[in-house]
C-alpha cells in the first residue's frame, strides 16, 4: 500500500510532482522529479508550486526536467516482471523431510515451523545435542 504524497507548501493538498533541495553550499535550488522517497532535507512540490518556484537572491535555480521514456515501464522493467512470473511458475523442488539423514549434508535441518517462519538447526550439532542434553 503506498500513500500518495501531497505538496509541501501550506494549505496546499495537490499530489506532489516535483523534488526541491537546496544546496546551502552553493546557493543553489534544485528542482527535479518526485524522489523515490520523502527526505527530510527536501520539499515536496505540485505541478502549480513548482512553475512557480523562485529563487532567494543571489540564488540560482536549476530545473531537471525529467525523460519522458523514464516515466513508462523500461525494457529492463518489463524482462525483470517476465522473469519474475516465469520463477514463480517453476515446480517447487520436493521438501525434506527435517530428519538428520534425509537432508543432503551440511543443509540446516527443520526442526519446527509456525507460519512463515522456521526454526532450523545445524546439522552438525543435532546428534551431540540429543546426547550430551541426556546427560
Amino acid at each position: 500500500m503506498s500513500i500518495a504524497r501531497i505538496c509541501s507548501r501550506a494549505a496546499c493538498h495537490r499530489p506532489a510532482v516535483s523534488t526541491l533541495t537546496y544546496v546551502y553550499a552553493d546557493s543553489t535550488c534544485v528542482l527535479g522529479p518526485l524522489a523515490t522517497y520523502a527526505e527530510p532535507h527536501c520539499y515536496d512540490l505540485c505541478a502549480e508550486h513548482a512553475e512557480r518556484l523562485t529563487a532567494p537572491n543571489g540564488w540560482e535555480v536549476i530545473r531537471l526536467a525529467p525523460d519522458p521514456a523514464a516515466a513508462g515501464p523500461s525494457s529492463d522493467d518489463l524482462e525483470a516482471l517476465a522473469n519474475a512470473v516465469r520463477e514463480a511458475a517453476r515446480p517447487l523442488p520436493p521438501r525434506t523431510s527435517g530428519r538428520p539423514g534425509s537432508s543432503s549434508p551440511g543443509a540446516p535441518v527443520e526442526v519446527a515451523r509456525r507460519g512463515h517462519l522456521r526454526m532450523l538447526q545445524d546439522p552438525g550439532n543435532t546428534a551431540q545435542d540429543k546426547s550430551s542434553g541426556q546427560g
